[in-house]
């Protein structure tokens, strides 16, 4: 709900419909489209995840397949984690296509794209499914910019927060309502007042202060650890980690404020990444607007396909009208 309010309160009125595929195919006429984009959620196939082969959310692709063959378009953008290419759905989907299968008239090719590579300061890798009507030339994926090339040229950290305060005081958000769908969610918040902070244990605040940029959980001193961490002293070099400044980020997850997570601590403060930054991120404007609980709006971002990687497919595809 919150993610429809946001993307009507940016786009307009009426472009959005809010609730699930699955009812909306039931009851909306399906438009024809020249193109059509999708990203069914990933958490069912994530390694960051269970990984759990029946949950449900696996299957939500198969209502964007309804949508292809409803909508008819001349090309198709599906977008989802590295793993997806593995699983059994993404070879259901490929036997749509083949045979009598319900998308026999379409073909596609997938591969794996880093966001990086586009412009984004952010190591993100995700599948990049592009589809097209067996009528026409498959248009390929989007070139990568000369700069971007190597890992030598991508965007830093320093270059998409630069001018954001690193210290940060303010940890509520502004007393603001919006009424969206019969429903009374919080906002509209630009991505600029987003800018704050969490309340902290001061265990959460020692244990920052010891952590050295570029550094995470391993640099702790033994009485700071949790019990877990001293059980285990191999894993994940991420968890209560440090950015630094002069790398691109780690991919921005949807509780990316929580340091527990990840790599989401400041280069140089000692707190977790704001809402805010994690926006600039992921590429977001300043002045772009989000709906809904601070939980909620960390969903939308974490959720969201970097503006540059989404923008280098889009003029990319466009290219093909």
């Amino acid at each position: 709900m919150a993610a429809a309010a946001t993307y009507e309160t940016n786009h307009g009125v009426g472009k959005v419909y809010a609730g699930p595929i699955q009812e909306w195919l039931k009851r909306e006429i399906v438009p024809q489209a020249d193109l059509v984009i999708g990203g069914p959620p990933c958490q069912g196939f994530s390694p960051l995840g269970k990984q759990d082969v029946d949950d449900e959310r696996n299957h939500l692709w198969e209502y964007y397949a309804h949508t292809i063959k409803k909508a008819a378009p001349r090309y198709f953008i599906l977008e989802n984690v590295p793993a997806f290419l593995t699983s059994n759905q993404f070879r259901r989907f490929r036997n749509m296509t083949r045979g009598n299968g319900s998308l026999r008239e379409y073909t596609f090719e997938a591969q794996v794209l880093n966001a990086a590579e586009y412009g984004a300061a952010q190591i993100r890798k995700r599948v990049i499914l592009i589809g097209h009507h067996r009528d026409l030339d498959f248009p390929g994926f989007p070139l990568i910019a000369s700069q971007y090339s190597s890992p030598d040229g991508w965007r830093q950290l320093h270059e998409v927060l630069a001018g954001l305060d690193e210290h940060v005081e303010t940890v509520d958000l502004p007393a603001r309502r919006v009424h969206f769908s019969g429903k009374e969610l919080s906002g509209a918040f630009r991505s600029d007042e987003l800018h704050s902070g969490r309340r902290y244990e001061d265990i959460s605040v020692q244990r920052f202060k010891e952590i050295p940029p570029g550094g995470n959980r391993f640099d702790l001193p033994d009485r700071l650890k949790a019990d877990c961490w001293r059980r285990h002293t191999s894993g994940s070099g991420d968890v209560m980690g440090r950015l630094s400044w002069n790398r691109p980020s780690v991919t921005i997850r949807t509780e990316f404020y929580k340091p527990e997570k990840g790599r989401y601590l400041h280069p140089t403060e000692d707190r977790v990444i704001t809402h805010h930054e994690a926006a600039r991120i992921q590429g977001f404007r300043d002045d772009y607007k989000w709906v809904g609980s601070r939980t909620a709006i960390g969903k939308q971002i974490g959720n969201a396909v970097p503006i540059p990687l989404a923008r280098a497919i889009g003029e990319h595809l466009l290219a093909r009208f």
